[in-house]
């Protein structure tokens, strides 16, 4: 037993031994091919480097055009700051053309198609960005040239662009912009090579729109693209010989996802803007609360002006349309404090300042509340409408009457003048015994002739009943001045409500119109978009 283990332990020893040669006869075999392969590439790059001058066209006579392809690759919209103006890409630039100088036969190099070249040993079109704008004009990293055996040059860098995008702000938020990237040589014109967009390998026909890979791509949430068009633009006003005669241009069409403005900015400056409209409801005379909560608005207001002024390029050309709507709403604002100060004027007059007119008090107390389901009573003078005697009245004045007729009271109001006028105690107490109503009228009389002291009595009460009517008049007409104070308030509430929905909803409703058209170009029946 202990022999069959020994020889199974070898055994296996054996065969490790022989697997462990095999793995480094593989190692070393691949290690050697890769060097052999290695020197068959440097091979063919000294090969055809040795008699290669970068500096010149890859022609064959200088009549001959270079056809250069571009076409564009879209991995992230950064950014669009509309502040600068500034549109900010991650892309992949693919460049190709044929240098037939690089051409070789695969079969005397070990069958490579393909070879690796630094961008700095080969021609390069000189492709860089026109509308740049932070002055760099070329490639973030400049990635090695891929070039096959029968000349054809791939060149993949990838660039993160800052280019100028002109900004309309006319509809901020709900605004869509047209930004462009534009592609031209800054070495060679039109006479030397052709600017062209990029076939594709699939349909063989021009891509004529900015490639998205859905995979590599990460999606802004600011902005949505919605068209991509691209197109080669010829400018008649230059000629061949000149730079600016060809160029490529991408364009992307994008349009802004409102919500976060709706959310931060919209909403929070409609219900502020709405509670101006609620002054109305505060008392006629309250005119110093109104004018505070109308002038808290405004304050409001002009600080979410400031904000959007910030958001926004400074610019001459349009106001954004949530400018219009801040500059409406604080108009509507100005408007209320001007009420709120004429409808106080109006509820502080008097009748010493002011008279009020029989047309004025038909109209506000009379007509206007009908319409406004207001239910007014205006005060009218109680002393110049007659109004039916009370059973009271002449009980008092019998009281009254008796009053003074009385014998012990009598005695002590004319303790002086009885005797000078020949009235006798018993004359009063007869008369008091059986007073007659119908002379009344003749007691007095006769009391004013026999007391001066009674007839100044007399019109001291007189006074006092003229200034107790003057001032029920006052009180009334008074009363009357705050009541139309009261239904201005409320004509002017209805008014307020009409202009501040229909203003907010027109406005509004205009940047809800401003959708991004169908096409991307007017006039133009085609898309440019992948099928």
């Amino acid at each position: 037993m202990r022999d069959q283990a020994v020889r199974e332990k070898r055994k296996l020893l054996d065969l490790g031994k022989r697997d462990t040669m095999k793995l480094t006869l593989f190692l070393i075999f691949s290690f050697l091919a890769n060097v052999a392969y290695a020197n068959l590439e440097s091979g063919l790059l000294e090969h055809l480097m040795s008699n290669y001058d970068k500096m010149t066209r890859p022609v064959t006579n200088i009549e001959d055009i270079v056809q250069v392809n571009l076409k564009l690759t879209l991995t992230n919209l950064i950014s669009l700051d509309a502040k600068e103006e500034a549109l900010t890409t991650n892309v992949w630039i693919e460049i190709t053309w044929d240098d037939t100088r690089l051409a070789w036969d695969p079969s005397k190099f070990g069958n490579i198609t393909v070879l690796r070249v630094p961008h700095d040993l080969v021609w390069i079109p000189d492709i860089v960005l026109e509308n740049n704008i932070d002055g760099n004009f070329e490639v973030a990293y400049y990635a090695n040239v891929l070039v096959y055996n029968s000349g054809y040059m791939y060149w993949l860098p990838p660039a993160i662009f800052k280019s100028a995008c002109p900004i309309e702000v006319t509809y901020f938020p709900f605004d869509w912009q047209n930004c462009s990237l534009i592609f031209r040589s800054k070495t060679y014109s039109a006479n030397e090579i052709n600017l062209e967009l990029a076939m594709s390998d699939e349909t063989e026909g021009i891509i004529e729109w900015v490639d998205i890979d859905p995979e590599a791509f990460t999606e802004n949430g600011e902005w949505a693209i919605r068209h991509r068009p691209a197109k080669k633009v010829t400018d008649p006003k230059y000629t061949h010989d000149d730079l600016e005669y060809q160029e490529v241009h991408f364009y992307l069409i994008i349009q802004r996802k409102p919500l976060f403005y709706i959310i931060n900015l919209i909403v929070p400056c409609v219900l502020i803007s709405s509670l101006v409209v609620l002054v109305f409801f505060l008392p006629a005379k309250a005119g110093g609360q109104k004018c505070t909560v109308s002038i808290s608005v405004l304050l409001a207001q002009t600080v979410f002006l400031f904000l959007i002024a910030q958001k926004v390029p400074e610019t001459s050309l349009s106001v954004p349309l949530i400018g219009k709507y801040l500059m409406f709403v604080m108009f509507v604002a100005t408007l209320v404090v001007m009420n709120c100060v004429i409808a106080l004027n109006v509820s502080l007059r008097t009748p010493n300042t002011h008279t009020m007119s029989g047309k004025l008090k038909r109209v506000f107390l009379e007509v206007l509340p009908q319409y406004l389901g207001m239910h007014l009573e205006p005060s009218e003078d109680s002393w110049d409408i007659p109004r039916p005697r009370r059973r009271s009245s002449f009980g008092t004045m019998l009281k009254a009457e008796e009053y003074i007729l009385k014998k012990p009271r009598s005695e002590l109001m004319f303790e002086r003048q009885k005797d000078r006028h020949g009235l006798k105690s018993l004359f009063f107490d007869k008369f008091a015994d059986g007073v007659d109503v119908g002379t009344t009228t003749n007691l007095y009389k006769g009391l004013a002739h026999m007391a001066p002291e009674i007839k100044d009595c007399v019109d001291a009460c007189n006074f006092i009943a003229q200034s107790t009517k003057e001032q029920n008049d006052t009180g009334s007409e008074m009363e009357n001045w705050v009541l139309i104070g009261k239904v201005m308030d409320k004509v002017c509430f209805w008014i307020a409500i009409l202009v501040f929905t229909i203003g907010t909803v027109g406005i509004f409703l205009m940047g809800h119109l401003n959708n991004v058209p169908e096409l991307p170009f007017p006039g133009e029946q085609k898309k440019y978009a992948p099928p």
